[in-house]
């Protein structure tokens, strides 16, 4: 997971096997009610896929997944996680065009900065299927900038997002929702999901 932030890529290369094996152990808890939208094997990219464990279940649920990271390091530990290739992707770097019938990004367009993501998600737009689905969640707090570790964070507010991406693409459809959790660093704060689904 990556956007093109040098010091972001950098800590995700040296720590990825402490960064892939830590976390809940289970799924996102959006997964699988992302998933009950979707029709039986759809094909899905994942950007951003950590250390494999949201492919291993979409995998399981019976889904086409490609799964991508931008880090070589933290690619190899979702292979070895879900016994098939990772390719390694920028974000910037998606091309494919009406493709994928969803597009699943959890806690990874958060390292975008913020004048890239409107590209991103015209790229992601673009990629989908007519009617495919996206999803995205993000850090709140309505600022961009680093944790401890050195990591960049775009911390949107909710109508910041919302505009991001209702200006970056035409979509039929847009559900935003706010809550609390946690990340690597063990602190809990404001969290935004949205999902969005291409116009038919």
């Amino acid at each position: 997971m990556s956007g093109s932030d040098a010091p972001t890529l950098a800590f995700y290369a040296a720590e990825a096997p402490v960064y892939s094996a830590s976390g809940p152990s289970g799924v996102s808890r959006h997964l699988d009610h992302f998933l009950d939208r979707l029709p039986a094997g759809a094909e899905i990219l994942e950007l951003g896929c950590g250390g494999g464990r949201d492919a291993a279940h979409m995998i399981a649920r019976g889904f086409a997944v490609d799964p991508t990271d931008g880090v070589v390091e933290i690619a190899a530990q979702a292979e070895a996680r879900i016994g098939r290739p990772v390719r390694v992707m920028r974000f910037g770097e998606l091309d494919a065009v009406g493709r994928y019938d969803a597009i699943w990004a959890s806690a990874s367009l958060l390292h975008v900065p913020r004048g890239d993501l409107p590209g991103v998600l015209a790229r992601i737009h673009r990629a989908l299927k007519p009617g495919g689905l996206h999803f995205a969640s993000y850090k709140g707090g309505g600022r961009e900038g680093r944790d401890r570790f050195g990591r960049y964070f775009n911390y949107f507010a909710r109508e910041e997002l919302e505009s991001v991406y209702r200006d970056a693409a035409p979509w039929d459809w847009l559900d935003l929702t706010e809550g609390l959790g946690g990340g690597y660093d063990g602190v809990q704060g404001p969290w935004i999901q949205i999902a969005v689904r291409r116009s038919l």
